[in-house]
């Protein structure tokens, strides 16, 4: 399998390479040059598999030629021994066709884990055979943060450096990044927001003596490792609901895009998904642009549902990049205008785009009653992010087509406004439960690409 950049200017690469490289040199996304497809029959027999082996048939034909057989599935297994859940991806029941996917039972409690831990195997074998060292460099409104520094902490092969806005996540998110104490693993906090950080990345990718120097890789959803784990989890919830025999549909709290593109792909790969449908709050750009308004920059707005907090979804490259009919010249041109400040979206592009996903919008209060609502209606005590989906799910959802919403987060990651809405103090899990007695490694930092990186330089291992 080889991989391209959405730009169409940058070298093919293999998975493995492309996975090391992160961010294409032409500024673009990488993906799978060919989409693979599974049968009607392939997809059947995922029915009462485990999750990793459910894991290993969907993600093969991606990696092959890069791994063996034998080396990714003992990558899976050991991405997902850590869980807390024996079923890793367990569904829940909301109402009579309304069905919660649980993707919080990894190590830090949000659903980035499954990418996050599978990540952090795949570069461990593959910097082991290269005898090789990288720096890894992510941007985070919360939870890619933490999963990366779970995932990679104590690796010899690799320093790591989160990037996250001051302030602007909850007091969990930040602590599971600021009180790991391995020395390999940087936290620091940047005054500005996730876009700030999320640029001050694509900034250090692009400065290529910079990116050469320090061997720079990134873990963000612009690998496209991340999304290919994601993929997963479709599969495994839609054969527990009867496909390929019946569509399901899916709805996807999403700020970047990476988790619902990671849906739109395995409905390429044949899974038969009825609607993908983008939920967000009111850090709207993508229902916005969905609704034919374009794709304009906002500021973005403070919310009980931080990692949703984001105006620039790069993920949605990748969708836009299929919507133009695989003219990487296109996209390059959009990305341009997006620099000064957004765009329209052809009619043609507008039509791929509204055939493939739908969308709503959530307000802070509705986010607050839906929380206070599924507990008392379903017994179910979900994060901000969960009742954003739930609540879109609920409007958009057809009675004859099961609906799955994605639960992103753990309650217990944003304990303050969970509170406020149910009167209910979610509980961190037992295993966490000296979280806010540990003591915090972090540094502040100006949002300035010199001061980030002379920063990042000065403090790799030799």
């Amino acid at each position: 399998m080889k991989y391209i950049s959405t730009r169409g200017q940058a070298p093919e690469l293999t998975f493995e390479e492309a996975m090391l490289t992160g961010l294409a040199r032409d500024g673009g996304l990488y993906l799978p040059a060919e989409i693979p497809v599974m049968s009607h029959d392939e997809i059947a027999a995922l029915a009462g598999l485990p999750y990793e082996e459910i894991a290993f048939r969907v993600m093969w034909p991606y990696v092959s030629g890069s791994f063996t057989e034998q080396e990714f599935k003992d990558i899976i297994a050991r991405a997902y021994e850590g869980f807390g859940h024996d079923a890793r991806a367990p569904l829940k029941q909301l109402n009579e066709n309304h069905f919660l996917l649980e993707l919080f039972h990894g190590p830090t409690l949000a659903f980035k884990d499954f990418a996050m831990q599978l990540i952090g195997q795949l570069f461990q074998v593959a910097l082991k055979r290269r005898n090789d060292r990288v720096t890894i460099v992510g941007a985070t409104s919360g939870d890619t943060g933490s999963a990366a520094i779970e995932a990679f902490r104590g690796l010899d092969a690799v320093d790591v450096f989160i990037l996250f806005p001051h302030g602007r996540v909850s007091e969990v998110q930040r602590r599971q990044m600021t009180t790991p104490a391995d020395s390999n693993v940087h936290a620091l906090a940047v005054d500005g927001d996730f876009d700030d950080c999320q640029a001050a990345l694509k900034d250090m990718f692009n400065d290529f003596d910079f990116r050469d120097g320090v061997k720079l890789a990134g873990v963000n959803s612009i690998n496209f490792a991340r999304v290919l784990a994601q993929i997963v989890y479709y599969f495994s919830s839609a054969v527990s609901l009867g496909a390929p025999h019946r569509k399901v549909s899916f709805t996807v709290p999403t700020g970047n895009f990476g988790d619902i593109f990671a849906g739109y792909l395995a409905k390429r790969m044949g899974l038969p998904i009825d609607r993908l449908v983008v939920a967000t709050n009111q850090n709207d750009i993508l229902h916005r642009c969905l609704s034919g308004e374009g794709y304009f920059k906002g500021d973005t707005i403070p919310s009980i549902s931080p990692s949703m907090d984001i105006q620039v979804s790069s993920n949605f490259e990748r969708a836009l990049y299929y919507a133009y009919g695989e003219d990487g010249s296109a996209v390059a041109q959009l990305m341009d205008e997006l620099k000064r400040g957004g765009f329209n979206v052809s009619q043609g592009a507008m039509e791929a785009l509204r055939e493939s996903f739908d969308s709503g919008r959530v307000s802070e209060d509705e986010t607050l009653t839906t929380i206070k609502h599924t507990l008392a209606h379903s017994a179910e005590l979900v994060c901000p992010h969960t009742a954003v989906g739930i609540k879109v799910a609920e409007e958009q959802r057809a009675v004859a087509v099961p609906m799955i919403t994605l639960a992103t987060a753990h309650p217990a990651k944003f304990p303050a406004a969970v509170e406020k809405a149910s009167g209910e103090h979610p509980p961190l899990p037992s295993r966490m439960s000296d979280l806010y007695e540990r003591p915090e490694r972090v540094t502040r930092i100006a949002n300035d690409l010199g001061a980030l990186e002379d920063h990042i330089k000065g403090h790799i291992a030799e």
